[in-house]
């Protein structure tokens, strides 16, 4: 009897570390959301380069790693049940795998895989997830309210995680979920999209020799990727219950800058490029806080051609709050102290505009 109890222990030990095994064997597409502007390829996988793009899934079984491949090299973040679990750095132009969480219990967990660098640093495909053995997969719901954000490098969370203004930028130091947007959409349990790259403006580039930069962001609004391809994107991934529009800083940064009717037209053209597919979608045209008087006196004319549009809004930003030794990361870029003062004065007024309550919770 003793012996037979013995043997049934072994095989149910062996049962248990079985199937608590990464299966990867079988690999797993359906039953992920992906949240963004992404490429859904012949084969079923899903590439994307966009910053701030996420894929979730509630799986069960305990364990979740991701079948992944990618161009460059990126950054992305882990989260699981909402909690940040880690930030990985992805690069291995074949598809691997990289496991995501372990040692788990085995109910339903939530993973959200977010892409925290910009174009400019990693074209991602994902081609699914591997569980284990006997776990199982369901899409996430959308959330009722969705914000997109047009923006540059203070959207993107350029250098937000670095120690200091004058260290140099590099790449693990930028994370759009440390930004303004980030911030203003979880306050607000909001899902987002982040249209943003770094050093773009809405005419012309940070250091372009010409008043009118061949890739601005007008252009690359129109597109499915930031920076690998110019395949026109069809805007119906989602649809923003707001957007917010960050732009201008680059465009009047060095010594040649559009005219004030280049800048006005641009940024008209932007708005009516979202509305012809949102609709009357209301947005809000954010002053950046470290405007200067070209850019402000080209944003008090948009004011101006705008002020018959009730559904165009306009945010300043409070003088001053963003202060030296304390709220800058790399290259002179708010870290994520200064992104979340710039968080806190925008979400008031996005509170006003779209009647959404302000609660009592940390802005993070």
């Amino acid at each position: 009897m003793k012996r037979y109890s013995f043997l049934l222990a072994v095989l149910m030990l062996s049962l248990s570390t079985f199937a608590g095994k990464i299966d990867e064997g079988r690999l797993l597409r359906d039953g992920a959301s992906y949240t963004g502007r992404v490429l859904h390829n012949a084969d079923g996988s899903v590439t994307y380069d966009w910053t701030g793009v996420y894929v979730q899934t509630d799986f069960t079984g305990g364990a979740i790693a991701v079948c992944i491949s990618e161009a460059d090299t990126s950054y992305h973040n882990v989260f699981i049940d909402d909690k940040l679990v880690r930030k990985i750095k992805v690069y291995g132009k074949q598809p691997h795998s990289v496991l995501l969480a372990e040692g788990l219990s085995r109910g339903t967990h939530r993973l959200r895989l977010q892409k925290a660098t910009e174009g400019e640093y990693g074209f991602t495909t994902i081609h699914g997830f591997y569980l284990n053995r006997g776990g199982s997969m369901k899409p996430v719901a959308r959330r009722e309210r969705f914000i997109e954000v047009f923006g540059d490098s203070y959207t993107c969370g350029y250098g937000t995680e670095a120690k200091s203004a004058e260290e140099r930028f590099k790449p693990w130091t930028e994370n759009c979920n440390r930004a303004y947007g980030c911030i203003i959409a979880r306050y607000f349990n909001a899902d987002y999209a982040l249209t943003a790259h770094s050093g773009m403006g809405i005419v012309r580039n940070y250091g372009y020799k010409a008043q009118v930069s061949p890739k601005n962001m007008l252009v690359r609004s129109a597109l499915l990727l930031d920076e690998h391809d110019s395949i026109p994107y069809d805007f119906k991934a989602y649809k923003p219950s707001l957007v917010l529009i960050n732009l201008g800083t680059n465009d009047f940064s060095t010594i040649i800058a559009p005219s004030v009717e280049q800048y006005t037209g641009n940024y008209l053209k932007l708005i009516s490029l979202v509305r012809s597919h949102y609709g009357d979608v209301p947005v809000l045209c954010i002053t950046p806080f470290s405007a200067k008087p070209y850019l402000l006196t080209a944003l008090q004319e948009l004011r101006r051609l705008t002020m018959q549009d009730k559904n165009i809004h306009f945010a300043e930003p409070m003088p001053d709050i963003i202060k030296r030794g304390h709220d800058y990361g790399a290259d002179w870029h708010p870290n994520y102290q200064g992104q979340r003062k710039i968080a806190m004065t925008l979400i008031p007024q996005v509170s006003a505009i779209m009647g959404w309550d302000l609660e009592d919770k940390n802005i993070y």
